[in-house]
C-alpha cells in the first residue's frame, strides 16, 4: 500500500493534549478508510469499526439520545469489542448519514474527550454545509487528497523518491535520471492518484486493469450524483461535470456557464457547482488583479476555472488514450497541456496550498497560478514540455518584482535570475530549492 503523508498528522492529532474528535475529509475513494484502519492498528492498541451505510442497526444507538456513555456501551455490544480511553480508535465511517451521529461529536468533544474517534465520509463536505447547528469548534479537521506523485513514487520506487528527497540545490539532474523521473510521471499522469487505481498498477503493472478501476470510480461518483444530490440539480451536475474538460480546452481555459448549457447563467448552476466543490470533485481556482497580502482581498469569484480533483479524471472524461500519455514522444501537445495545470494544481493543493489564484492583467497577460509562501506571493508558470518561452510572466515579474517565480515544465532543474525552473517530477519537492525569504 502507498504510504500517505497524512499519517504523520493522525499521530499529532492522537497526542494532542487537548484533542477533539476528528473528521477527515476527502473525495470518494481516496484512501480515507484505509488510511484511518492502518492508523489504528499501528497507533492503537484496538479499533472499533462502524460504518454507517452497511450497519443499520447503528442509527438506532443514536436515535434516543447524546448521552456519550450510553452510546459507547451500545457501541462496544454492537461491535463485540472493548472500547477504552486512549487506547481504542473509535471510526466513524460514512457519518454523513447519520446526522444525529455527526452531531454526537459535540457531546464526546465535552464530556468523554479521552476517547479518540475519528469520522470519514464521502460526501461529508455536502452534509457539513446542510448541517444547522453543526457545533464549530467541538472538532477537528484533516482533508486527504488523492495521492500525490510524491507518495506514488514513494511505493513504486522509494530509492528514487528518496532521491528526489536529497535534492537541495536548483542544479541540473543527469540525463538518466531524468528519464526515470519522467517514466513515472507519464504513468502517474496517466492513472492519477486515486490509491485503488495506483495499488492495482504497482502491484501487477496492468493498465488495463487499472483503467478498469478508474472507469468504476467514475460511474460511482455519477451515481453519486442521482443518489445524493437534489433532483433538480441532478441534470445539471451531469452536464457541468461532462463540460469541464471541454472548459478546459478552451484558449484560456476561464469557465464560462454558457459552455455548459446555451444561454445558462451563473444563477440557474451554481448550487450544482457547490455540491461538486463540497464533494471534492472539483477544485475553483478564482482570478486576482493585485498580488498582494492576503490573495483572498483581491479575488474576483466571478471569473475562475474548473479543475478536477484527480488528473487521472481528466484524462478519462477527456477521452486521451492512456498510450499517448505514456509512450507519445510529445507528452504535452495539445489538450495534454491541460493535464499539466490540472498536475500542478493537483499536487499543490495536495501540499497544503489551498488558496490558488491565477493572475490577468487586462487581456495582455495570464499567469496560471499565484500562490501565498509564507510572506511571500510567488507566480507560477506551467509550460507542457520543453518551450518554456513565457511572456505573461515576464510582465507580471516586471511589474511586481517578486523575490522569487516559479515555472514547472520538463526542463531540467535551473535557477536563473529569481526564476526557479523544476521539473514537474520534482513539484513535490519545489520547497527545498526555494531560497530563503
Amino acid at each position: 500500500m502507498i504510504e500517505r503523508n497524512l499519517m504523520a498528522q493522525l499521530a499529532a492529532w492522537q497526542h494532542e493534549t487537548k484533542r477533539k474528535p476528528l473528521i477527515l475529509r476527502g473525495v470518494r475513494q481516496c484512501g480515507k478508510t484505509w488510511l484511518l484502519q492502518e492508523f489504528g492498528k499501528r497507533c492503537f492498541g484496538n479499533v472499533a469499526y462502524f460504518n454507517f451505510e452497511r450497519n443499520e442497526k447503528l442509527f438506532s444507538i443514536f436515535e434516543k439520545d447524546m448521552d456519550p456513555g450510553r452510546i459507547l456501551m451500545e457501541l462496544a455490544l454492537l461491535a463485540r469489542t472493548k472500547i477504552e480511553p486512549q487506547s481504542t480508535l473509535i471510526i466513524f465511517d460514512e457519518i454523513q448519514t447519520s446526522p444525529r451521529a455527526l452531531n454526537s461529536l459535540k457531546y464526546f468533544c465535552e464530556e468523554k474527550p479521552e476517547y479518540a474517534i475519528a469520522a470519514a465520509g464521502s460526501l461529508l463536505g455536502i452534509a457539513l454545509s446542510a448541517q444547522s447547528g453543526f457545533p464549530v469548534g467541538k472538532v477537528s479537521f484533516l482533508e486527504l487528497y488523492p495521492c500525490s506523485f510524491g507518495e506514488y513514487l514513494g511505493a513504486a520506487d522509494p530509492r528514487l523518491a528518496e532521491f528526489a528527497n536529497s535534492l537541495r540545490k536548483p542544479e541540473p539532474l543527469s540525463q538518466a535520471v531524468a528519464g526515470e523521473f519522467e517514466k513515472h510521471l507519464r504513468l502517474y499522469l496517466a492513472l492519477g492518484g486515486l490509491p485503488e487505481v495506483l495499488d492495482s498498477f504497482i502491484a501487477d503493472g496492468d493498465i488495463a486493469a487499472a483503467e478498469k478501476k478508474q472507469g468504476e470510480i467514475i460511474d460511482a461518483y455519477e451515481l453519486d450524483f442521482s443518489k445524493h444530490a437534489p433532483k433538480s440539480d441532478i441534470a445539471k451536475l451531469f452536464l457541468l461535470w461532462r463540460s469541464i474538460p471541454l472548459q478546459l480546452a478552451r484558449e484560456n481555459a476561464k469557465f464560462v456557464y454558457g459552455e455548459v448549457k446555451s444561454g445558462a447563467r451563473a444563477r440557474e448552476l451554481e448550487d450544482a457547482l457547490r455540491w461538486l466543490q463540497e464533494a471534492g470533485l472539483v477544485k475553483k481556482v478564482d482570478r486576482i488583479e493585485k498580488p498582494e497580502i492576503p490573495l483572498t482581498a483581491y479575488e474576483d469569484r466571478k471569473s475562475f476555472k474548473l479543475y478536477l480533483a484527480d488528473t487521472g479524471l481528466l484524462r478519462r472524461l477527456a477521452d486521451i488514450p492512456v498510450e499517448s500519455v505514456i509512450m507519445d514522444q510529445d507528452i504535452f501537445s495539445e489538450y495534454r497541456g491541460r493535464l499539466a495545470e490540472n498536475y500542478v494544481q493537483q499536487q499543490l493543493t495536495a501540499l497544503g496550498r489551498k488558496n490558488l489564484f491565477y493572475w490577468t492583467s487586462g487581456n495582455t497577460a495570464e499567469v496560471d497560478f499565484v500562490m501565498q509562501e509564507n510572506t511571500r506571493i510567488v507566480p507560477i508558470e506551467v509550460k507542457s514540455g520543453l518551450n518554456v518561452r513565457a511572456r505573461s510572466l515576464k510582465v507580471y515579474r516586471e511589474k511586481y518584482r517578486p523575490q522569487t517565480a516559479l515555472r514547472f515544465s520538463m526542463q531540467n532543474l535551473c535557477s536563473n535570475n529569481g526564476l526557479l525552473n523544476i521539473p514537474l517530477y520534482l513539484l513535490p519537492w519545489y520547497a527545498n530549492f526555494l531560497p530563503e525569504a
